[in-house]
């Protein structure tokens, strides 16, 4: 018989034998070990499905206007191909040339593709001054415009069917790396170039793949290609910048079919910033 006094409660350890832990606490410990699992599972799982947030890229309300006004609000600006991007600086050989050419501002114009490998890049015949077309990355190439004066996009109205967008990626990636067509250029400013008020009305069509390009031929050829551009009414060599910003033209045919007047939003100014 033992000692009468107060009873102690039941305990549930259980133990396994000699020198080992209770069941209760080996419990205890895959408990907190699962626990640890799920939630590392849950953390990686929303890790996977978030989207990373864009680099700073902003547009300003549009206007067809060649200033250095931001006209606020600045919205945030999502870039998808087929939209057109068009910059001006006070580089004095291009204002000169394009003056003489009547091509006047603004100076450069290039087009948003997508790559082969999903990122979006920035097509242009010349850029930076160079004697190549190339394909460049798109907000590092915008920012780089942005340092030297004002820079625009033309937005897309509707984005691109993927038929279209495969025709743009297949014809800008073939065209990177050709030369920029400075002979033909300097052509534009004598009497025989193909821009004229009678002339473009029968020359200047469409040539698909070539060997050159000037910027806002570029355009033209690379919104043909993927079908957002007429081909028949289409004069990629008679385009000049100017025409792709204002929807307006001093040369009769451009002014009859402007490229960008149905499909694409007048131009914002674009900034890395709000």
């Amino acid at each position: 018989m033992g000692e009468m006094g107060t009873a102690r409660p039941a305990t549930s350890q259980i133990f396994l034998g000699e020198g080992e832990a209770p069941l209760g606490g080996v419990l205890r410990v895959m408990a907190t070990g699962f626990s640890l699992i799920v939630a590392l599972g849950c953390l990686c799982a929303a890790a996977e499905g978030q989207v990373p947030e864009p680099p700073p890229s902003y547009l300003c309300q549009p206007a067809y206007q060649i200033d250095d006004i931001c006209r606020l609000p600045a919205e945030a600006y999502l870039p998808q191909p087929g939209d057109v991007l068009l910059a001006t600086d006070d580089n004095k050989f291009w204002a000169i040339t394009h003056d003489i050419a009547l091509a006047f501002e603004p100076h450069n114009s290039a087009i948003v593709v997508r790559r082969r490998d999903g990122s979006l890049g920035i097509l242009e015949a010349g850029p930076n001054d160079t004697t190549h077309c190339r394909i460049l990355p798109m907000l590092p190439h915008l920012q780089e415009y942005a340092d030297k004066g004002p820079v625009w996009i033309r937005k897309r109205k509707t984005p691109l069917t993927a038929e279209q967008e495969a025709c743009l990626t297949d014809f800008a990636e073939r065209q990177d790396g050709k030369m920029f067509a400075l002979v033909r250029l300097v052509g534009l400013m004598t009497p025989l170039r193909s821009r004229g008020p009678i002339r473009t009305f029968v020359v200047g069509k469409p040539n698909g793949d070539r060997f050159s390009y000037y910027c806002a031929e570029l355009v033209t050829e690379s919104c043909v290609a993927a079908g957002l551009i007429d081909a028949a009414t289409a004069r990629p060599c008679c385009t000049f910048p100017h025409d792709l910003f204002f929807d307006h033209s001093y040369n009769l045919y451009i002014r009859r079919h402007l490229p960008l007047a149905a499909d694409w939003c007048p131009p914002a100014r674009w900034l890395s910033h709000p």
